[in-house]
């Protein structure tokens, strides 16, 4: 080992970043407009407003703003659990026999388990300066709706939750917790709205897809008196309000005279990864390091390494605007496997663009061989890793052992999203042997491609 570092260093308190950073402001060429689904014209603010708390609305659609204030209010809740650890994985490092310095972002000391409770508490905050009487929100593996209702708690705000049915139960203990915090769970699709009843129309036997559930949760907030609808990932607003994952990263491997030469994150819609990857994709923009960036995501949907380049609806039911990014299709519907909170069907139009222009690499794994990685690495390094995290995790390992074949002593930083305590069905899976993997074939997603809309390009 090179120089000894502690194995875990936080920040002080007083370092916790005080801005937001809107990668938006310093790429190149901006990711393309949101469009009105009926107009097909480029979204305004007064068009998110009747969806999106106002200030929510603004952010989403400011490519212009390099940083943004965090309210004295939203930092003092974020002192409740940051800084959070940057962790040196030496008996990782060990295990594996490799030159590579290996850090991870840990994300998971808070109650939601999750990096997701950055970005809940800040659009709770918003709806609760704005007045409104109640939120509506999907999640999928459970992180984001445990964050929010986290979240709504501390600021007193009614909170109904559409979760994507596998895996509403496959997570019983996640729903008690969400109803701890006081929200109502709905297993998505539902009989409760016009989408839910559609989608089981046309498939009754459905577990459910991150794009069912938000149709749902848009639906309810639209025909709801003062409520709103927020999201946990994709969105422009949530990679900024993430942001402060990578630039506490930065700012701790900068006290430790380190940067990293490989940044790894999972993919699903967007947050982690955005968020942890945000303050070095700055630095590639601007010219001042080209570190290299990967996206991991499962290879039940692989929306970056298999998807289109297109405008696509970003839910199932067709009701909110149309986005550019790498999509499968909106019609789309994973496997209901373990990988959780990366079943989304399309990217975050950010992360898209910047793949798109080969500022990052994106690879899809098979769940047999993340659950690997993911006992492996609990074995050594004592955190029992979410199923989305281990990702990060497989691709970090694979990497290593990339380094001890060449003898390059590469640094490497990914980002543990949260921990696994409440994903034991599927560990149990994968430690019985009755886990499969489960890949899309060129059919399958031929099906789903066939039924994009037809946009062209702005």
């Amino acid at each position: 080992m090179s120089k000894k570092v502690p194995y875990r260093f936080y920040l002080s308190e007083e370092q916790i970043p005080k801005e937001w950073y809107n990668m938006r402001a310093d790429m190149k060429e901006q990711p393309d407009p949101m469009l009105n689904p009926t107009t097909l014209k480029p979204v305004t603010a007064e068009d998110l407003y009747p969806v999106f708390c106002t200030e929510l609305a603004e952010q989403e659609l400011d490519s212009t703003t390099r940083y943004f204030p965090i309210p004295d209010e939203i930092l003092e809740f974020y002192r409740m659990y940051r800084p959070s650890p940057l962790i040196r994985a030496y008996n990782l490092e060990k295990a594996l026999d490799t030159p590579a310095k290996i850090y991870y972002k840990f994300e998971g000391n808070n109650t939601s388990g999750s990096h997701k409770l950055n970005s809940a508490v800040a659009q709770a905050y918003y709806a609760k300066k704005q007045g409104l009487t109640g939120l509506t929100t999907e999640t999928g593996a459970g992180q984001w709706g445990t964050a929010l209702a986290e979240a709504c708690a501390f600021f007193k705000i009614p909170l109904t939750v559409y979760m994507v049915k596998c895996s509403y139960e496959q997570k019983p203990f996640r729903r008690s917790v969400m109803q701890t915090f006081g929200a109502e769970i709905v297993p998505s699709p539902s009989t409760t709205t016009n989408a839910g009843r559609a989608i089981l129309a046309e498939n009754p036997d459905t577990g459910g897809s991150l794009g069912c559930a938000i149709s749902e949760a848009v639906e309810k907030a639209v025909s709801t008196e003062g409520y709103r609808y927020v999201l946990g990932s994709v969105l422009n607003q949530v990679l900024l309000h993430q942001s402060i994952i990578g630039l506490e990263a930065r700012k701790a491997l900068e006290i430790l005279d380190e940067y990293p030469d490989l940044i790894i994150g999972c993919a699903g819609g967007g947050s982690n990864l955005g968020g942890l990857i945000a303050p070095f994709v700055q630095d590639k923009l601007l010219g001042k390091a080209s570190p290299r960036i990967i996206a991991v995501e499962p290879a039940s949907c692989p929306s970056l390494t298999r998807g289109r380049y297109a405008y696509d609806f970003c839910d199932t039911g067709k009701i909110t605007p149309l986005a550019r990014m790498y999509t499968l299709g909106c019609q789309f519907v994973p496997s209901p496997n373990h990988a959780g909170g990366l079943r989304y069907h399309g990217m975050s139009p950010i992360l898209s663009k910047l793949y798109h222009d080969g500022y990052m690499e994106a690879v899809a794994v098979e769940q047999t061989k993340v659950f690997e990685a993911a006992t492996f690495f609990a074995k050594h390094e004592t955190i029992l890793p979410a199923p989305e995290s281990a990702h990060a995790i497989r691709t970090a390992i694979d990497e290593a052992l990339k380094c001890k074949e060449s003898g390059e002593a590469k640094t490497i930083l990914f980002g543990l999203t949260g921990t696994g305590f409440f994903d034991m069905t599927a560990y149990e899976s994968y430690l019985n042997k009755t886990m499969t993997d489960y890949i899309p074939t060129d059919e399958d997603l031929e099906r789903a491609f066939a039924r994009l809309p037809e946009v062209p390009t702005v």
